[in-house]
């Protein structure tokens, strides 16, 4: 340690820096307008410190993956178009430009500077998934876009409060192009909120501690990150493990997309390389370099302590290379919102993948490996527009000691699901059928988790609904024996007849229309034949497994027991 600070107080300074990260995602969701946000919880914030390399994350608060990996690009392209100097205190920079810093334009990222008497000492940033930001499909996360000018507003860096004042004409502009203002306007305040908040506990930090103190505990915050992230990484056999997995196809006729690793451990360092990946494509399965990284560096922190505090240090050690113009380091003006939610899933499992084919108890069979995104969008019945967001859990991978969960926002999602009153009180929708899906996790000493069903109904006419799912050919993959967890499927039933619709596809629907979404099952662990018994008659219990599938999977028949 350096010495400038003592251990407890640098103890006491850590947390308070994680802590202030935490308040601002309260804050944010608490304030927030829109069901995605204050419900589903799809947002993200951390606090960043100034050094002479620019501006380096010291602490997220505990949301979602794919936003707080990435968010360090956002922070350097805001800090890149509105140097120190040119910021004062109540500014906000907002941006969403998937090739200037973000990752998919509905993720908006606000980044504001903290000024202590008249000092810039600290960013505050925050991300959230904004329900409609314009473009050709309602909710803007579509299916069918080619290219990133069909999928809503694109925000180069620029002031959306200055001096503490809003920027009206920047409002006006985002305001005027998406379909539901209100909302959007109420979450950019929400937003706004959440880094006020920031701004008013690190002057209370630096406060009590002075800001020499403060300084000395936020560089060495990151150096420890670093020892300990390089310790681990040390402690990895040295050599060099290669893994692919494949996107089922990007709605466009490119099917079978290639994600390609080889993940080298040199000492204390570590190379992961995606030479070999698919180039970009037509659709909309396209990411930009940070999304990547954000899922590098979450397999990575999976495979070795995730109780390394995450911040700029922990990732120092870890060199990432990707072709320019694939699937993972996209170039404009490709289409990239599905990047964000499938690619960034299917780097994990082939990271998660590599890692295991040596050392199977460190890593987890795959999850679901998507996001299944859904969009409604259309005027209810009152004559009011509506955009409707939201992604669907399904299984996680089994593991050492513990089968996967069931249901749930895996990996890079992490997000809740939006509560079914909630989604019928807001939208002119109603949910039919929410449900475990049975048999759908992967056998194995530890099986997979269960992918779930959700059937909406829509109940006005003219809706715009779109799917951006994945995992509908390639099964998620069992590891060590395990076997694949069941792949997802897709209905729409119209005027009495029921037909598969593809994972990646748009729609026009009516009133009485009933959309059925099956979400993939996680991979199982080990070998089926060594599974406990109680734990095949549990899930035969709770519905969970069928009895054919008892006899078929583990040999055992529920009717002779």
């Amino acid at each position: 340690m350096s010495g400038e600070v003592d251990p407890v107080t640098l103890e006491v300074l850590r947390n308070a820096c994680v802590a202030v990260a935490e308040e601002m995602n309260a804050t944010l969701v608490r304030t927030s307008y829109s069901p995605n946000i204050k419900d589903r919880r799809d947002c993200s914030c951390a606090l960043f410190d100034l050094t002479e390399e620019g501006a380096e994350m010291i602490s997220q608060a505990e949301n979602i993956p794919v936003h707080l990996g990435a968010m360090p690009y956002s922070v350097a392209a805001a800090i890149e178009a509105f140097p120190p100097a040119e910021l004062e205190d109540g500014d906000a920079v907002l941006l969403n430009d998937p090739f200037h810093g973000g990752a998919h334009l509905p993720d908006m990222t606000l980044v504001t500077p903290v000024f202590v008497d008249d000092e810039l000492v600290a960013v505050a940033a925050n991300r959230a998934h904004h329900a409609d930001v314009g473009g050709g499909r309602a909710g803007s996360v579509a299916a069918d876009s080619t290219e990133i000018y069909q999928e809503g507003l694109r925000v180069p860096p620029v002031k959306l409060y200055e001096g503490g004042d809003p920027v009206e004409d920047v409002f006006d502009l985002l305001l005027t192009n998406v379909r539901t203002p209100d909302e959007r306007r109420g979450d950019f305040r929400a937003q706004r909120a959440a880094n006020r908040t920031a701004v008013e506990r690190v002057r209370e930090v630096v406060e009590r501690h002075g800001l020499d103190t403060v300084r000395a505990a936020t560089t060495e915050i990151k150096a420890y990150a670093e020892r300990r992230m390089r310790a681990e990484i040390d402690a990895l056999p040295d050599g060099t493990v290669a893994f692919e997995d494949h996107l089922d196809d990007d709605g466009q006729g490119h099917e079978d997309l290639r994600i390609a690793v080889a993940v080298t451990v040199d000492g204390d360092e570590l190379v992961v390389d995606f030479a070999g990946t698919s180039d970009q494509v037509a659709g909309a399965i396209n990411a930009p370099l940070a999304v990547t990284a954000s899922a590098t560096y979450y397999a990575v922190r999976c495979v070795t302590d995730p109780d390394v505090p995450p911040n700029a240090g922990t990732y120092r050690p870890i060199d990432i290379r990707t072709p320019e113009g694939s699937i993972v380091d996209a170039r404009p003006p490709a289409a990239v919102v599905g990047g964000n939610l499938e690619v960034s899933q299917r780097v994990t499992d082939t990271l998660l993948g590599a890692f295991g084919t040596e050392a199977p108890e460190r890593s987890v069979a795959a999850a679901q490996g998507t996001m299944n995104s859904v969009t409604f969008g259309g005027t209810d019945r009152a004559g009011e527009p509506f955009a409707f967001y939201e992604t669907i859990g399904g299984g996680y991978g089994g593991r050492a000691g513990a089968d996967g969960m069931d249901g749930v926002h895996a990996h890079m999602s992490n997000t809740l699901n939006t509560p079914a009153e909630v989604l019928e009180t807001v939208y002119p929708l109603r949910v039919c059928r929410y449900a475990y899906r049975p048999d759908s996790g992967g056998a194995g000493e530890f099986r997979g988790g269960l992918g779930l069903r959700r059937d909406i109904e829509v109940l006005t006419d003219d809706v715009a609904f779109s799917l951006l799912a994945d995992r509908r050919r390639h099964r998620p993959y069992g590891i060590a024996g395990g076997d694949a967890g069941a792949a997802g499927e897709d209905r729409l039933d119209r005027d009495g007849e029921s037909g598969p619709i593809p994972g990646k596809s748009t729609h026009d629907l009516d009133a009485g229309d009933v959309v059925r979404i099956r979400t993939p099952g996680g991979g199982g662990y080990g070998d089926p034949a060594d599974r406990d018994p109680d734990a095949v008659y549990r899930d035969l219990r709770l519905g969970k497994l069928s009895a054919s599938r008892a006899r078929e999977m583990y040999g055992i028949d529920p009717d002779g027991q």
